[in-house]
């Protein structure tokens, strides 16, 4: 019997043999944002080597989309196979959707040979798993004996709480830091973040920079954090080396991890200072277990009290 997941790889197969990019949406996002990525879609100029188009946890009514080319995210699937100890005959769970960068590089692995796609969080019959943390507790959180052994974490940082639990149901936890833009970039086998096959790794001036075959080409018609520097390239993550590991200490940009998705706060601020009756708005994350944080907003306003507020502006944030 044919599930979702090979009704999205059919389709994602049929554009990639038609020489078109796969730009998979979200049903989540609002009106505002499905409107804004159409419009990029229809006028935007795609360079003629890109393969692979993914859509950033962008917060306002203008998401950014990321174009790749094939050989970004091929380079990487002989390492990924191996992390993950699956071939073509293996079952990857999927509980991120598809518009998630994270479980669109599995389908498109599976397309290249890579185990087969098994979406939404119950992953039954599958082998290995490729989530975020959150999608990783649930998993554990689930009724009943789990067929998965590995797990391949990433999005946000995993907790050695969560990695004990998951050992301790059997499966082999390696964690791994990445990015849209940057794709894998250290992996984490239980004893700190190290640099992923292929690619390099430097501090400067606080961020972390990295030299290797996996990044992107950039932006559907707008900028974004990505910035070059010769061959190598940074997203403005804070890091420092500790004994041959890399530590992550944030984003220069003051960006917000919220359930493995990054939030621009000043991207927030502006889209709430836009509905009516909005003075100022100043928005910080507040940290909460599970999640990492919630974004939150301090609002100056008129008359309108807060339902009418979140009404106003789930219309335009996601």
């Amino acid at each position: 019997m044919r599930g979702p997941a090979d009704l999205v790889s059919d389709e994602i197969r049929r554009i990639r043999a038609a020489g078109d990019v796969p730009l998979v949406g979200d049903p989540r996002l609002p009106d505002a944002q499905w409107n804004a990525v159409r419009g990029l879609a229809a006028t935007a100029q795609v360079p003629r080597d890109a393969a692979w188009a993914s859509l950033t946890s962008g917060s306002s009514g203008t998401p950014r989309v990321v174009l790749r080319t094939h050989a970004s995210w091929r380079a990487s699937f002989p390492a990924v196979a191996g992390l993950l100890a699956a071939g073509s005959d293996d079952a990857v769970a999927l509980p991120a959707p598809p518009s998630s960068s994270l479980t669109l590089f599995s389908l498109a692995h599976a397309l290249d040979g890579g185990p087969r796609p098994v979406l939404g969080r119950g992953g039954a019959g599958a082998s290995c798993f490729h989530g975020t943390p959150q999608g990783l507790r649930a998993l554990l959180d689930t009724d009943g004996p789990t067929t998965v052994r590995t797990a391949l974490v990433g999005g946000s940082a995993l907790d050695r709480g969560l990695r004990a639990d998951a050992e301790a149901r059997g499966i082999r936890v390696v964690g791994y830091y990445g990015a849209a833009e940057l794709s894998f970039v250290a992996v984490d086998h239980g004893t700190g973040l190290r640099p992923f096959p292929g690619v390099d790794l430097r501090v400067s001036g606080g961020e972390l920079w990295v030299r290797s075959p996996y990044v992107a080409l950039g932006y559907l018609g707008r900028t974004g954090p990505l910035r070059r520097d010769g061959e190598w390239a940074t997203v403005g993550d804070l890091a420092e080396t500790v004994a041959g590991t890399v530590r992550l200490r944030g984003r220069a940009d003051g960006a917000i991890q919220t359930a493995s998705a990054t939030v621009l706060p000043e991207e927030v601020e502006a889209a709430l200072r836009q509905l009516p009756g909005v003075a100022d708005a100043v928005v910080v994350g507040v940290p909460t277990p599970g999640v990492g944080a919630v974004v939150a907003a301090v609002v100056e306003t008129g008359s309108d009290g807060a339902a009418g507020l979140r009404r106003a502006a789930a219309a335009r944030l996601a």
